[in-house]
């Protein structure tokens, strides 16, 4: 089963209209506020972002349908906040927060410059890779979250069970389908795997078109 955020390949969204450069604009005072709440809320520490993502890809069909970019930043950082008890639901009603202390990990403002300047490393030591550059390879059907049953997944529906084609091998990175449900990191190698842009949509703009996703090795077996 997929989530209404799965939508590639799928008719009757509309044209996919680019940002420049890929980057969403943080213009209006509320973007900018929903930005700094969103990195003030994970500076604290009660979820990673595989756990963020989930939350987004969450939210009801049809709020996730009419939402912008950052309306769905905000309505998932929301019902975050309220599941680990760091907000009520009153607080959010009455847009009143009740009188508490300083949290222990505030994220303050003088810290985000550099927090942001650093990233976040997500590469751990690990099992070595069982595939190589060059190998054929066929991904999981269906795309799904084979530990936790509608979990969070980084395999898009429209490209389970594919063939692809290894073209970079990075080594063990945090594995989602467990970190974003506090089953651990479970680092797994990561694999980037060229598909067929013919083979994935059934025609392809030009014959040599390709789409190229970042997969795990568990979405993946010997094609």
């Amino acid at each position: 089963m997929t989530r209404v955020h799965d939508m590639g390949g799928r008719w009757g969204d509309g044209a996919v209209v680019p940002e420049p450069q890929g980057i969403v604009p943080v213009g209006a005072d509320w973007q900018r506020k929903a930005l700094a709440l969103t990195l003030a809320a994970g500076g604290l520490g009660q979820w990673s972002i595989d756990t963020s993502r989930h939350a987004r890809e969450s939210l009801a069909p049809k709020d996730y349908m009419r939402f912008s970019y950052y309306e769905k930043w905000i309505a998932a950082l929301a019902d975050l906040l309220v599941a680990r008890g760091l907000v009520s639901e009153a607080e959010l009603s009455s847009g009143k927060a009740a009188p508490a202390p300083p949290h222990p990990r505030l994220f303050r403002a003088a810290a985000v410059g550099p927090a942001l300047a650093r990233g976040t490393p997500y590469a751990r030591p690990g099992a070595a890779p069982a595939f190589a550059a060059g190998d054929r390879v066929r991904t999981r059907l269906p795309s799904r979250n084979s530990h936790v049953p509608g979990g969070h997944t980084r395999l898009p529906a429209y490209a389970a069970g594919h063939v692809g084609q290894i073209e970079l091998v990075h080594g063990p990175h945090v594995f989602p389908d467990t970190n974003a449900h506090g089953l651990g990191e479970r680092p797994e190698p990561l694999y980037t795997v060229a598909f067929s842009a013919e083979d994935l949509w059934g025609e392809a703009e030009t014959q040599d078109d390709e789409v190229t996703l970042d997969l795990w090795e568990s979405y993946l077996e010997p094609a």
